[in-house]
């Protein structure tokens, strides 16, 4: 009877251990590393020249390296300080850069923040529907099958992976989007970003995080495709939780479809504002539960 009784107790002791070594991701997971997704095409992935400014590192702002950059020393799958470029080897200033500043500066010095930037220039949203991209990129130009080559052929697995990774070491908080130049005058993208945005949480096993949709160069600038913001400003009748980040007076690239330098770091800026806000608001209510 002791011995059985003894086999019993180390079978349950080996369950238990069994079930730590299992969910040890959770054990270790920091719960004030708040994480953020970005994707979007050119304006996210960056196009202006970063400048000396911007490659001032600080330590509570990571990157998680989505693609092999081994010129900068960044190998995918890996934690670096996030300094531009943020998205793929050769990219520019990106608003992820000023959002992931704007936000550190906002928040307590317990909080870090981290970015994952999977974006491609050129893309229409379609190439972020896990249940389309493969038809949409067989008739794309080579220039835009060359990018998507640098996610394995499907940036949203790789976004999909990459955010699996990060979510051992801390938590996503909210999705960060700027596209639309390329579905202009398109009606049905607010419904193709809501399938995107569900697939993401479905995906991930997680909440309706905020989604933070900027704004295209706006009417202001001359922006040649403008008439987007009309659009992009429905989304929130689509999706509750989701917020249009302004674009007017953000200063732009001779094109007059990126933003430069200072544009994207003020509408990084408005990122981040935004999305301290919708902490703060979250944290008070908390508070009076």
């Amino acid at each position: 009877m002791k011995i059985r009784l003894k086999q019993n107790v180390q079978l349950t002791l080996l369950a238990f251990a069994s079930l730590l070594f299992a969910h040890s991701n959770v054990f270790s997971q920091d719960k004030n590393f708040y994480i953020f997704l970005c994707i979007g095409q050119s304006n996210m992935e960056g196009n202006a020249k970063f400048e000396a400014q911007d490659t001032v590192a600080n330590e509570r702002f990571r990157v998680l390296q989505a693609v092999d950059c081994p010129d900068l020393g960044r190998s995918m799958g890996n934690w670096y300080a996030a300094v531009p470029p943020l998205c793929r080897c050769r990219t520019g200033l990106t608003p992820a850069d000023y959002f992931g500043r704007t936000m550190t500066a906002g928040l307590s010095s317990d909080i870090k923040i981290g970015v994952i930037n999977v974006s491609v220039g050129g893309c229409k949203i379609e190439l972020f529907d896990k249940g389309h991209y493969q038809s949409y990129v067989s008739t794309s130009p080579d220039w835009l099958k060359n990018m998507v080559k640098e996610y394995d052929g499907n940036p949203y697995g790789r976004l999909v992976e990459m955010a699996k990774l990060a979510m051992k070491a801390g938590v996503i908080k909210g999705i960060l989007l700027h596209q639309g130049e390329s579905n202009t005058g398109d009606t049905e993208w607010p419904q193709k970003v809501k399938t995107v945005y569900e697939s993401i949480l479905t995906d991930l096993g997680i909440g309706r995080v905020p989604l933070l949709a900027g704004e295209v160069v706006g009417e202001d600038q001359g922006g040649k495709c403008a008439s987007m913001n009309k659009i992009i400003a429905t989304l929130p009748a689509v999706i509750p939780n989701a917020y249009v980040i302004s674009s007017a007076g953000c200063l732009t690239a001779p094109d007059n479809l990126h933003f430069n330098a200072a544009g994207y770091r003020e509408l990084g800026k408005r990122y981040g504002e935004k999305m301290l806000s919708l902490i703060r608001e979250e944290d008070k209510k908390q508070k009076s539960k």
